[in-house]
């Protein structure tokens, strides 16, 4: 049997065709409700699919009988946190090559029940299959919409997609949102940078949607072109697909590069409709949309212990409405914290003030500090006279981790130093050294030889950005 819930029920209250541009939300009751009655209803919905993929989805009732747990244990959200196991990436690609192509954590929809299949990136490893059922995939659009809005996407918007469209679920998601709300949308995807700027300047985009990693990169390939982009027509800029559109330094670039409103917008692919982390234009980080998926930040170490707000932990995450491949307390492998004091926009959803800061097996452990790598991007958009690009090189001497950052000057510091002498230069770069290992150490803690390097030296980031680069055996 389904839950008696109606899995793909409810979508925002009015269509694109009748919602004006100056309305300020997409669906006012739900994303203004009182935190309390939000609470209330996502126990019961946490309640119903526990029972759901307990009685009709083999992967869960293995698990949960193997942990001594049983959906009737769940009374609070205290409960859920406390009690219901957590599952991972791990175990959904073993329960896949077990169980293909889907797994053992969905149920025969029949013939035409599945309206999609996606995949993983498989940046982290191996891709997973993903399967979305018709009412699911309906009811995404929705959910994509009401963030988008939120984010500033209206009606009479021109929608460039700089996401790839293929197996990846990213850019589709994108698209759907921005149907749904009815703007004009150009799904260019992945294609050459210059491509993008021209295509800008040729249709009068308004919104422009990819990685933050990409924006930045364009940002270089318009001043190449002798564009500025502060001056197009792009209102609002759009981010996903890795961390960093929430970070101020990161966020600070885009929008002053633009000349645009920038909101973050994603979780992760296992985690469809996955603009359900999404950024307003007030600026204050990422909402959740916690009735939609629920999301917790908890003890790194044990995932089990709830923490409180404003702590940093592991990320959470729960499909409260999903019938197809739902994830119930999915650990991603992020961390973050949380804000649950209210926003100026009126939304009243709990936010992660700078988004997924990162993942928590990314951290690198350098001469006994905890190093991430978002914590080196924050410090180093905070240099103006560097560009876009730079890597962290991680390397073993003796019986310890050393750790060395090479990053690119911007090309208008690299032709200031081309227009002077040598010596003059060469007093510009060690000055430019001497500051960035200066930040570095007062952000890190540690002290952090930095390099620079000439504009170009580095491969630009197309999608997602992959900077760490360790010497030890292993590339991120």
């Amino acid at each position: 049997m389904t839950p008696s819930h109606a899995l793909a029920a409810t979508a925002a209250d009015g269509d694109a065709a009748s919602l004006s541009a100056t309305r300020r939300y997409w669906d006012e009751a739900r994303e203004t409700r009182d935190p309390e009655e939000r609470d209330r209803r996502i126990l019961e919905r946490i309640q119903l699919q526990l029972r759901y993929v307990y009685d009709e989805l083999p992967f869960y009732r293995r698990h949960y009988d193997k942990h001594g747990f049983r959906p009737e244990h769940v009374t609070s959200l205290a409960d859920f946190t406390a009690k219901v196991p957590i599952i991972t990436k791990k175990m959904l690609v073993a329960d896949q090559q077990e169980n293909p192509p889907f797994g053992s954590y969905t149920r025969d929809f029949g013939t035409g029940g599945i309206a999609r299949i996606h995949g993983s990136s498989g940046t982290s490893g191996t891709p997973t299959m993903y399967a979305v059922s018709r009412g699911d995939w309906d009811r995404a659009a929705d959910v994509h919409a009401m963030a988008q809005w939120c984010a500033g996407v209206r009606p009479d918007d021109i929608v460039q997609i700089g996401f790839p469209f293929g197996l990846f679920f990213g850019g589709w998601g994108v698209l759907q949102g921005v149907e749904r709300i009815g703007a004009t949308v150009f799904p260019l995807g992945v294609t050459d940078s210059e491509k993008h700027i021209e295509m800008i300047g040729t249709l009068g985009s308004t919104v422009f949607s990819a990685t933050p990693s990409y924006c930045i990169h364009l940002l270089s390939v318009a001043e190449r072109m002798g564009v500025d982009l502060r001056a197009s027509s792009v209102q609002h800029v759009l981010v996903g697909g890795e961390p960093g559109g929430s970070l101020p330094g990161t966020r600070r670039i885009i929008e002053e590069g633009w000349g645009a409103t920038v909101a973050d917008a994603g979780s992760t692919s296992e985690m469809y409709p996955f603009q359900t982390s999404v950024g307003c234009e007030a600026g204050t980080g990422t909402h959740l949309i916690t009735d939609e998926v629920y999301t917790e930040v908890v003890d790194r170490n044990d995932h089990n212990v709830a923490i409180p707000v404003g702590e940093r932990g592991a990320v959470i995450y729960t499909h409260l409405w999903r019938e197809s491949q739902p994830m119930i307390r999915f650990a991603p492998g992020d961390e973050t914290y949380l804000d649950d004091t209210p926003c100026v926009c009126g939304r009243t959803y709990p936010r992660m003030p700078e988004g997924v800061l990162g993942r928590l097996d990314d951290m690198l452990v350098i001469r006994g500090a905890n190093i991430y790598p978002s914590a080196i991007e924050t410090a180093l958009r905070d240099i103006p006279e560097l560009g876009p690009e730079f890597r962290i090189h991680v390397h073993t001497e003796g019986a310890l981790d050393e750790i060395a950052v090479h990053a690119e000057v911007s090309a208008g510091t690299h032709e200031a130093w081309q227009a002077v002498d040598d010596d003059r230069r060469a007093e510009a770069q060690a000055a430019l050294v001497a500051r960035a290992e200066s930040v570095l150490k007062q952000r890190l803690g540690i002290r952090i030889p930095f390099e620079v390097l000439t504009p170009g030296t580095l491969e630009p980031t197309t999608f997602k950005a992959r900077r760490v680069i360790d010497a030890r055996g292993v590339r991120w």
